[in-house]
């Protein structure tokens, strides 16, 4: 197997690594989206919600 983006010391390890961190991450992202999506729509707006009442904000000078 040619060295396609990673080439260092490990050798073909490199590659194996450097995919398997790829996969680590693109599975957390994906759960973290799963997850997201599964929220009840008050709990996913709860971060725009917050922001808009008129209490919550304070004038900066």
């Amino acid at each position: 197997m040619p060295v396609i983006l990673a080439h260092g010391a490990l050798g073909p390890f490199d590659e194996i690594i450097f995919f398997g961190i790829a996969v680590v991450f693109l599975g957390m992202m994906g759960l973290s989206w799963v997850r997201s999506q599964q929220l009840p729509e008050d709990e996913a707006d709860e971060g725009d919600a917050a922001g808009s009442s008129e209490v919550d904000r304070f004038e900066l000078k």
